[in-house]
């Protein structure tokens, strides 16, 4: 059925229709038995993939990435269809509009995104004022950024103000350090500069009667010797985990054609070509902690088999984007019905 629907969809540029589809969701979610319906086909059943991590319940361990629902616009809508978790953002403390359309391009060939969105999003209060609206009791995390005219040496002041504004609206935090679209943000996965950084939010956390679980997003192009840095970085600053991993600026092994990539020009790459280095990297990590660094894997995740392969590497949860737009609104189902049947 979604295999017809994504042939029509597809016939439209990727960012319009994601913002139409959204709409319909919403207007779905409204009708009487609209939830009915979106529960009966989205939802998993009880299937016992229940986790427990930083005092939080998730019903299950499949997540959505952020960059889905930047301004947290649909918390509700997306609890419907399964997720045991949402991430919002990236949110920056000011509106911007990110880079120039178009910015969002398919590679159905490799069963692929590329973007270059640049943190657009309506600014970190519009955002902390819908979460308190939502009525769904789904867990959701804050991914922060900084805004793009930010110089890196005043870096620590956004993140710092994202941090309270969203404070009481989400139940974890995400720092992007690892986004390829705002000029010189991964220089901020630098040792110095991120330890500076980690340390600063970890003081302002343990000030707060309930302090909330900070984990850092990492790009899947660091060296071995970077990703020791970052495992020796979160232990020293005690944060609560890694989320592994961003989109990547490497373009080898696509079957896209080389024209085709050359006119899409920059951005990052996810999907099914990131799947491999994702694992790669969680494994890495996990085995370079002891297991003592709690992992959400991101990168190539469409099927039951995926995920099982992130958790095997040594991932605690999942989260999905490019498969969500490749395998549709029933994904969240399917990986949990397959993971149910291995366990």
């Amino acid at each position: 059925m979604y295999g017809f629907i994504k042939k029509i969809l597809f016939q439209f540029p990727p960012e319009s229709i994601h913002h139409t589809v959204m709409r319909g969701l919403k207007v779905v979610n409204a009708l009487p038995f609209g939830k009915n319906v979106l529960d009966a086909f989205c939802q998993p059943k009880n299937n016992g993939l229940e986790r427990k991590l930083w005092g939080l319940t998730f019903a299950n361990p499949v997540g959505l990435a952020a960059g889905f629902d930047k301004d947290a616009r649909y918390i509700d809508e997306l609890a419907h269809l399964g997720f045991g978790f949402v991430e919002i953002g990236t949110v920056t403390p000011l509106p911007q509009p990110g880079n120039e359309q178009p910015r969002l391009f398919r590679l159905p060939e490799d069963q692929a995104l590329v973007n270059r969105m640049g943190f657009n999003n309506e600014g970190v209060r519009a955002a902390a004022k819908r979460l308190q609206k939502r009525r769904s009791n789904i867990i959701v995390g804050g991914n922060i950024g900084k805004n793009k005219l930010t110089p890196n040496e005043d870096a620590i002041g956004d993140y710092e103000k994202c941090f309270h504004a969203l404070f009481d609206g989400v139940d974890y935090f995400v720092v992007n350090v690892s986004s390829p679209n705002t000029p010189g943000l991964r220089a901020l996965q630098e040792k110095e500069p991120l330890k500076q950084l980690l340390h600063h939010l970890q003081t302002l956390n343990s000030q707060k009667s309930n302090p909330k679980p900070i984990l850092l997003k990492i790009a899947p192009d660091l060296t071995n010797e970077q990703l020791d840095d970052i495992i020796e970085i979160v232990q020293d600053t005690q944060l609560a985990g890694i989320v592994a991993t961003n989109t990547t600026i490497s373009r080898d092994g696509l079957a896209t054609a080389a024209g085709q990539l050359e006119k899409i020009g920059a951005g990052g790459l996810s999907g099914l070509p990131v799947k491999q280095r994702a694992t790669e990297v969680i494994r890495y990590i996990h085995q370079g902690s002891g297991g003592k660094i709690p992992i959400i894997a991101v990168g190539g995740i469409f099927t039951a088999a995926d995920a099982q392969e992130k958790l095997d590497a040594g991932a605690s949860l999942v989260q999905v984007y490019t498969g969500f737009i490749y395998e549709g609104p029933a994904i969240v189902k399917k990986i949990c019905q397959g993971l149910s049947s291995q366990s």
